[in-house]
């Protein structure tokens, strides 16, 4: 199983990023995709969750701001984030929660700048 982050970066305050996770070795359509995150010194944290059927869970402080999507064609999970702020810097990190295990991506480091 791979999962391959892309997107991350540098960006200002109240700017945007998309993050993409492009996923290999797992039956995409009916796994459930996620983003976590983890900043330095802390627990990682659950960002958004979106199910086989489209069903989206979000995190209380994202809500609004961040949108999951995925493309089961293209095998890939998206992060939208706008309105960023310095509180979203941290390593993001996809998730496949499928039949055969649990799996993460390698990160990928979102820094906001204030």
């Amino acid at each position: 199983v791979q999962l391959v982050e892309s997107g991350g970066g540098l960006v200002q305050g109240g700017g945007s990023l998309r993050l993409s996770c492009a996923a290999s070795g797992i039956i995409f359509r009916i796994t459930r995709m996620g983003w976590y995150r983890q900043a330095p010194g802390k627990q990682r944290e659950l960002v958004a969750t979106i199910s086989s059927d489209g069903r989206t869970n979000y995190a209380d402080s994202v809500k609004g701001r961040f949108t999951i999507s995925r493309d089961n064609a293209k095998n890939t999970v998206y992060l939208q984030m706008n309105s960023l702020n310095p509180e979203d810097t941290s390593v993001y990190y996809c998730n496949a929660f499928s039949i055969t295990g649990n799996y993460w991506g390698q990160g990928t480091q979102v820094t906001v700048s204030s």
